[in-house]
């Protein structure tokens, strides 16, 4: 794992994993000018000068296999594809510390060249400029803990379901339900927003006057995350409504509301932001084009994202366990060596007690949040029940100690055991 993210010699460095029915090397050169001082053709103002100035420099060019098929279509036809590491780099003096310019140079048209028949973003490592000039996570990984109040563990987090259909009341029984167990952090779902049905406002008023009722109780206040998805002006009113009712957390989905909409929220919130990586699967899921998980929650983080979702261990969805812990190990890797802007991974997506063992000796951490929908709400015993498994398998975990030796002294664990 690295140790930041930042680079060594004052200028922006991507690598990518290349596949092309051109001649390699020639593909790289097309791809550097198209992403900085050239295009199709020469110009006059191109000068030597200027090229050396501002033009992108193939910094090395390594040749991993050959196939005589393109993995996308579309794009020059040939007898060999060459697939290749390449790396590039800009001098930052080209768009400046600028997040969204930044997206546009290193994950811009040069995916759609007609040399280029794979291309995926593999790594990403920025100049020191870029952590001045970024907001970076308000609260991060102590800030959430603080708020919370946990420590020493992960964050044991559930998500409302049914995920849509639920009215303001029904929404907030069930929070009831979950604070009363126990529970660390509660989000909506990324599809819960403010339909007719569930109205934003009525239901964040039904849900907090539950949170402050048991908090009254124990002296322990659940983080809820509130989803304010929406255009700017109902972020930031959705936000402020959250704030006064006394409410720890706000979620947006990042896809939706783009980096402009995050760093414009980030100025404003005076709470931590909850980041949902939905639509994270067309970014991603083809191996031959795209992002990794490294590179793209690196811009999410220098814009204000204090939890990013990773998904989970053994997941319902198509990503495999090794590719979810990398993306874990990404978003706890310091942003820069003296300015780490840390984030906390939140796993969801399928989640039990079960995975909770793995994701520790994974991981290697305990700074994340770890959210189970139907591995809480579905345990046999109830909610509170379904709390406490979840509580008691990390203990285990991070004890060393295997499930079922733990369960034994434990029924909410051993029932919890027959339905995950």
């Amino acid at each position: 794992m690295p140790t930041s993210f930042a680079s060594a010699d004052g200028r922006i460095h991507a690598r990518y994993w290349l596949e092309t029915g051109d001649d390699p090397q020639r593909a790289a050169e097309v791809i550097a000018g198209e992403q900085s001082s050239g295009t199709f053709t020469a110009v006059p103002g191109e000068t030597p000068e200027l090229k050396a100035r501002a033009g992108a420099r193939v910094e090395r060019l390594d040749v991993i296999d050959h196939s005589d098929r393109p993995s996308l279509p579309g794009g020059m036809a040939s007898s060999r594809y060459t697939r290749c590491h390449l790396d590039l780099s800009w001098p930052l003096d080209n768009m400046g510390p600028s997040l969204p310019n930044l997206m546009a140079t290193v994950a811009g048209n040069l995916f759609e060249l007609r040399q280029v028949s794979g291309l995926r973003l593999l790594g990403l490592r920025l100049p020191q400029e870029f952590a001045t000039a970024s907001p970076g996570p308000a609260f991060g990984i102590a800030g959430t803990r603080a708020l919370a109040d946990v420590h020493g563990r992960p964050l044991i987090g559930t998500i409302i379901k049914p995920s849509v259909g639920l009215s303001p009341a029904q929404t907030a029984e069930t929070v009831r339900l979950l604070v009363e167990g126990g529970i660390d952090f509660i989000k909506d779902d990324e599809l819960q927003a403010d339909g007719p049905h569930c109205p934003f406002d009525e239901r964040a008023r039904a849900v907090m006057q539950v949170v402050h009722d048991a908090a009254a109780r124990t002296g322990r206040k659940a983080m809820v995350a509130f989803n304010i998805t929406g255009d700017l002006d109902e972020m930031r009113a959705r936000h402020d409504l959250v704030l006064a009712l006394g409410g720890t957390c706000v979620m947006v989905c990042l896809n939706s509301i783009g980096l402009a909409g995050l760093l414009a929220l980030r100025k404003h919130t005076q709470l931590p932001i909850h980041a949902h990586r939905a639509g994270w699967g067309y970014l991603s899921r083809c191996a031959a084009l795209g992002w990794d998980y490294a590179p793209w929650q690196l811009f999410w983080r220098l814009a204000g994202a204090d939890h990013l979702h990773v998904n989970g261990l053994a997941n319902k969805f198509s990503e495999p366990d090794a590719s979810v812990v990398a993306a874990a190990r990404a978003v706890l890797t310091p942003a820069f060596d003296e300015q780490p802007m840390a984030a906390m991974p939140v796993f969801s997506s399928g989640q039990t007690g079960l995975q909770a063992a793995p994701t520790y000796q994974q991981v290697g951490s305990c700074d994340l949040i770890h959210a189970a929908g139907g591995g809480i709400l579905g345990h046999p015993g109830g909610i509170r029940a379904g709390v406490a498994a979840m509580r008691q398998a990390w203990d285990a975990a991070m004890a060393g100690v295997p499930l079922a030796t733990h369960a034994a002294q434990h029924p909410e664990l051993q029932a919890a055991l027959g339905s995950w």
